[in-house]
């Protein structure tokens, strides 16, 4: 088996701890208020951080959002180097998929789409993770509008491209795992959009919820390339070469044309 098939469970295995201690962070600094708490407040007499005890006032401003976590320093250092290194490792698994369906199957439209939406989440998460909402609102929103449907896209194109390329029983149970992330990957990401623009305390704290759930199942999503990516071989990488190789080449016959 190759060892490409640790890249996948890199991403889940780096990045889910790592955005939990950074939440951790944040609570402990109290930056935000903890996600099991559902009371917010209009104003309060003090902000969050100067105040003491575990009665806290909390206001819209200390829902934790995943971006709120990593809003300021200390957590703000920390969650730059997470999303930067998560976005390299996303393009390193877009472009070695890409290259799997390439070498085992003849390369389609659908199969660009998927490295297209793969990168498109991985530049989405390096804006968000360099932009913090509190500093940069309008380019962390613009990060966060490219990773979050980017991210959608992604393992929609990707299922689809699974069944297309199912032949064993394996890949069509893989597949359905696949369709099955991808149904709660939408759910989610629609309701915690919806939720976001409410004006109602609840259903915002909610839609901070679901971001972390979008984020958990897409980040599952990811570990199921592991499956795959153990078939990877020197042909496979030869296949990508090759078929930039041929890109370039009809790239100059145009140009002289």
């Amino acid at each position: 088996m190759s060892l490409w098939f640790l890249v996948p469970i890199s991403l889940p295995v780096f990045t889910l701890p790592g955005i939990w201690i950074i939440y951790a962070m944040a609570l402990y600094n109290q930056h935000v208020c903890p996600v099991n708490n559902w009371v917010y407040n209009s104003s309060c007499e003090k902000s969050l951080v100067l105040q003491s005890g575990s009665d806290l006032c909390c206001t819209l401003d200390n829902i934790p959002l995943i971006s709120k976590c990593g809003g300021v320093p200390p957590e703000s250092c920390w969650f730059s180097l997470l999303c930067s290194s998560a976005s390299f490792i996303v393009i390193v698994i877009g472009l070695l998929r890409y290259a799997q369906l390439i070498h085992k199957h003849s390369n389609s439209v659908l199969n660009i789409e998927g490295l297209f939406a793969g990168w498109l989440c991985a530049a989405g998460l390096m804006i968000v993770g360099n932009f913090q909402v509190d500093h940069a609102k309008v380019l962390h929103y613009v990060g966060a509008g490219l990773a979050f449907p980017g991210s959608l896209l992604f393992v929609c194109v990707q299922t689809l491209l699974s069944y297309r390329a199912a032949q064993t029983p394996r890949d069509f149970q893989t597949s359905h795992l696949r369709l099955t992330l991808t149904a709660l990957a939408f759910i989610t990401l629609i309701l915690s959009a919806v939720f976001f623009i409410q004006e109602s305390f609840v259903l915002q704290h909610a839609s901070a919820v679901l971001e972390w759930m979008f984020a958990i199942i897409v980040l599952l999503f990811y570990t199921s390339f592991s499956l795959e990516f153990g078939s990877i071989s020197s042909e496979t990488l030869a296949a990508l070469m090759t078929r930039r190789a041929a890109a370039s080449e009809e790239g100059r016959r145009l140009e002289k044309v």
